[in-house]
Order: structure tokens, then sequence, then C-alpha cells
């Protein structure tokens, strides 16, 4: 039983890296941190956004600059050629956010966590304030930031013309009822909108795992299929699936993790779950994954 509560508490913990900018300070998983290097240079880049600031090469391996105090409006005194590189990747995409300085890594728990009061920088880009330290660390929606400052990744995830072959292929469903959670409200509204433009025209979409949880096990909504990230507070995706096994209303369901990260032992556990996991922001994966899914669904019915 204590084995069983431990694995529990740490299904809602994960580790983050506390790094600062100006005054603020904010956190990003530390699984999405490759790591942490002194000013590299750069070379400037026509016809982008202010935040993206040039390009750099690290081993041989050419990466974009945002300067996330640009992005947020943020005065910092520190000279350009003193800031810190943090290269993070998301899924295949691997860029360097330029901050002021990098402080430690710390275990979040999904009690630390407050929606409940955004205010400060940028709250659009805010997902949660972090209670850590006695003070405000501000949890970022990188995936949204990224696309706001780097269009080609946008225009990758967004071609209406793969979008309306999508649509050609399976027509307008209505009887294919899909929960997504993503606890982006960008990212989520964006899944909701690919789907619906791809033909599937049931989809209800939730702020987190706990929400979805009780959706189907709580009060029993009938879906035919859940698509959740991974790393959301108060009850992560991973989890929200083992619940779900758990249930025999449920316990055959089909699930898609659509997330960024790429950790070995929490794809191991979702292959166990029997979960089908594909990679931000290959949105085009996502909804190739969705059609095969209805297409079984369809052959079930015929039967």
């Amino acid at each position: 039983m204590e084995t069983k509560k431990t694995v529990a508490a740490a299904s809602k913990k994960w580790e983050v890296v506390i790094f600062t900018l100006g005054n603020e300070a904010f956190a990003i998983n530390v699984n999405k941190t490759r790591e942490i290097l002194r000013w590299t240079g750069c070379r400037p880049v026509p016809t982008t956004t202010p935040a993206f600031v040039g390009i750099t090469t690290v081993r041989e391996t050419t990466l974009p600059l945002i300067d996330l105090r640009i992005f947020l409006g943020i005065k910092s005194p520190i000279p350009m050629n003193q800031t810190k590189v943090m290269i993070v990747e998301f899924n295949d995409i691997k860029l360097g956010f330029l901050v002021d300085g990098v402080e430690r890594i710390r275990q979040v728990n999904a009690d630390d966590l407050d929606a409940s009061r955004m205010r400060g920088v940028s709250l659009k880009w805010v997902l949660y304030i972090v209670r850590k330290d006695a003070r405000n660390i501000l949890l970022l929606d990188y995936e949204a930031i990224i696309q706001e400052t780097a269009p080609a990744v946008a225009k990758h995830m967004f071609d209406q013309s793969k979008l309306n072959a999508f649509h050609k292929i399976v027509g307008h469903v209505e009887d294919f009822h899909i929960l997504v959670a993503d606890d982006s409200p960008l990212l989520r509204q964006q899944t909701c909108d690919v789907l619906k433009q791809s033909g599937f025209s049931s989809v209800y979409p939730v702020k987190d795992g706990m929400e979805a949880r009780e959706l189907l096990l709580g009060k029993g909504e009938n879906f035919d299929l859940v698509i959740s990230d991974i790393e959301m507070p108060m009850l992560d995706g991973v989890s929200l699936v083992e619940d779900m096994r758990k249930d025999a209303r449920t316990n055959d369901m089909p699930v898609i993790l659509f997330s960024s990260i790429m950790v070995k032992d929490v794809l191991d556990r979702a292959e166990q779950l029997r979960i089908i996991h594909v990679l931000k922001p290959d949105i085009y994966k996502l909804v190739e994954e969705v059609t095969s899914l209805y297409k079984e669904f369809r052959k079930r019915r015929a039967f």
C-alpha cells in the first residue's frame, strides 16, 4: 500500500530548471532542457520577429535564438554578452532561449501550482504560478511562444491543404466523440481546430487531466477517443490513462498522448498502457492516427 502511494505521489511531481529574466523567476521542465551555455554570439536573420535575435551554431548544429526578455517585455540590466543560452528541445525542434541567469533544478509538486493569481508579466504566456522559496515562479507556455516567434513552425503545423486532404478521406464525422486534454489554452484550441478542419466535428476540450478524469470516470461521459498532453498539473496524462485502464468503462478506450516529452521511462509506461504516442508539434501525424482509429471504429460498428 505504501509503495502504491509513493508511486502515485511521484506521478504528480517533475523537475524544473529555475531561471531569471530581470526581477522575475521562471521555470521550464528539465526534460526539455538540453544544456546551459554562456553567450554564444549570433548571426542576425532578416524579416523575423524582434525576439528572434538570430541564429548560432552549437557543435555543428544551427539553432535559432529567442530572447525571452524581449518577447515578454522585461527590462534587464544584463548586457547581451553576459546572458546565458538555454538549449531546449521540443520534439525535433531545438533552439536557444536567452535568459539573464540560471539558478538550479527544483522538484515541483502539483500542489505548488496556482492558476488563480495570474498577475504580473505577459499573462497571455503564463500557464501557472509555482509557489517556491516565498516567491512566485512563472511556468510559461513555451510551445506557444515558439509558434509566435518562429513562423516557420506555425506554418509547418497548419498547412490547410494537408488538413483538407484528411477531410476528403473521412468526410464530415459526427459520431466519433473525441476528448482533448491539454493545459495550454493555445495548443488545446489549435488541436481542436485542426481536428474539426480535418472532418471530426465532435471534439470536447478540457484544461487538464483531472477534468478529463471527472468526465470519464466521475460522470461516465461517453467518448470514443482521448487525446491528452503528458505534462499537466493535478493529474498528468499517463496517470490519467492508468486510472482509465482500471475502470471497465474505459479500459479499452483508445488514447493518444500528444506531447513534446520523449523521456524513456514515461514512454515505456505509455506502451504498457496501450497508448499511442505522437510528438508535438507533428499535428499531421496526430490527425493520421485519429483517422486510423476512426476507420477501426467504423469497422466495429459494421459488425
